[in-house]
């Protein structure tokens, strides 16, 4: 039995210390992650974004879009689109000799756009047919891919192909009385038609310019048309008016801010300190992130949201940092980047790289395309970027309690050791003192003071 007693208690200690290091570690590690570098600015290489965009690669190849797609109506549209803009920006950072693969992925993402899986959920009796969702981020695509090419190389039938569906957009916004086009029958949300204006915007940069007017009609449009709580854009709008259905929320104006640069940078600056201002937070004061209603207000989740802990959406915090970076607003890109490495527990092999050890791939492809976001148009960013609003210190309350988290395992042992070394030197102080002579005829190891007291009582 003491036998038993002794190698259970061995077991036991043994399992501490190796919970103790384990949880020391990964204190260190999320430390690590919250101070390196996670962006790269607009043309700079993001870190690790090559690993991420190989495991997005893989995960397409085995399904995912399939599976994105029972989670909300665009999840296959979305995983190859963010895919292959998330391509086409990395490639717009190299030299033009260097951009095959990009290239190559860009177009291969394109074409599963364009496939019965890709047009499903969308209604071609729109106008445009399958709706400004569809053929918005579509042409924005098709547009990085010409960018990918010097004029002189593209491919003829990709350029006519471009000019046409820009066209056709255009058409559907000059006969329409609303700025705010069909995505499905009957909906309309605007941040699907500020894509496709920016489009159109980009189409005149790689081409003949010819939808400037338009463009310029749908900005006076769309000013005279904004949320009156916010003075942003509305989340959602009615098809025929225009006339906001549903104030901004964080979920599309993350996405909104990412494209107005391009249609018109002084109207963007705007709009994005509005953004800014009244939806990025830092609750608990652990952190930059981004709500999904304005501060002071609440509402539920839904699809587009995700979970609201705090009022925060997960969805809305990724996407505001390619809104940042376009912006010029470096420190706020790179702490929320920053937050995304903490809480988004990668995943990092030499090859890929993975958030959420990869169960959620749509959220990859989210935070790999707000890493490599760059203007396309307004290029380079805004020279008038917006002053910092997050602190230098912002870190230092995760920090400690990074520093808490990586002790604490260790704090029972360092007490127990305390202890005994207290418990030693208090026996040897005892000990000694036994053993020490008596002064002036005392008792050996008699307090004289305390010989004194008790004369004094007698």
């Amino acid at each position: 039995m003491p036998g038993q007693r002794s190698a259970a208690h061995q077991v036991l200690r043994r399992s501490r210390l190796v919970v103790a290091i384990a949880v020391s570690v990964c204190a260190l590690l999320g430390t690590v992650r919250l101070v390196a570098p996670a962006t790269g600015g607009p043309d700079g290489e993001p870190p690790g974004v090559q690993r991420q965009l190989a495991f997005q690669r893989a995960a397409l190849d085995d399904g995912a879009g399939e599976e994105a797609q029972q989670l909300f109506p665009e999840g296959y549209f979305f995983s190859y689109v963010l895919y292959g803009l998330s391509r086409a920006e990395s490639g717009m950072r190299r030299p033009v000799g260097e951009r095959s693969t990009a290239l190559r992925e860009a177009r291969w993402a394109l074409e599963r756009l364009e496939s019965p899986s890709g047009r499903a959920p969308f209604s071609p009796d729109l106008t445009p047919s399958h709706g400004v969702f569809h053929r918005g981020w579509s042409n924005w695509l098709r547009g990085g891919v010409l960018s990918l090419q010097p004029a002189g190389e593209r491919d003829p039938a990709e350029v006519r192909r471009f000019a046409a569906d820009s066209a056709a957009l255009a058409a559907a916004f000059d006969a329409s009385d609303s700025p705010y086009l069909a995505a499905y029958p009957g909906q309309a949300w605007p941040v699907d038609s500020t894509v496709a204006i920016a489009s159109l915007r980009l189409h005149d940069t790689l081409l003949p310019a010819r939808f400037d007017g338009t463009a310029t009609r749908w900005l006076r449009a769309a000013r005279a048309r904004t949320d009156p709580g916010t003075g942003l854009l509305p989340h959602r709008a009615d098809p025929d008016t225009g006339e906001p259905l549903e104030s901004a929320r964080g979920s599309s104006q993350s996405l909104i801010q990412r494209f107005l640069v391009d249609i018109d940078p002084e109207f963007a600056d705007e709009q994005y300190r509005r953004f800014r201002d009244r939806f990025v937070d830092s609750p608990l004061a652990l952190g930059p992130a981004v709500r999904e209603y304005p501060k002071g207000t609440d509402g539920p989740a839904d699809v587009d949201s995700g979970p609201l802990p705090l009022g925060v959406s997960a969805s809305a915090t990724v996407v505001t940092i390619g809104a940042a970076q376009v912006h010029g607003d470096d420190r706020l890109a790179s702490a929320l980047a920053a937050y995304c490495e903490l809480l988004g527990l990668p995943l990092d092999t030499p090859w890929t790289k993975r958030y959420a050890f990869g169960l959620v791939p749509i959220g990859d492809a989210f935070l790999a395309w707000s890493k490599t976001a760059r203007p396309w148009v307004a290029d380079p960013p805004p020279p008038s970027a917006p002053p910092s609003s997050v602190s230098a210190w912002w870190r230092l309350p995760l920090l400690s309690l990074l520093t808490i988290l990586g002790v604490a395992p260790w704090l029972p042992t360092l007490v127990r050791r305390c202890r005994h070394r207290y418990s030693r030197s208090g026996a040897v102080s005892g000990h000694v003192a036994a053993d020490v002579p008596a002064a002036d005829g005392a008792a050996p190891g008699r307090d004289r003071l305390g010989d004194v007291t008790r004369s004094d009582r007698r």
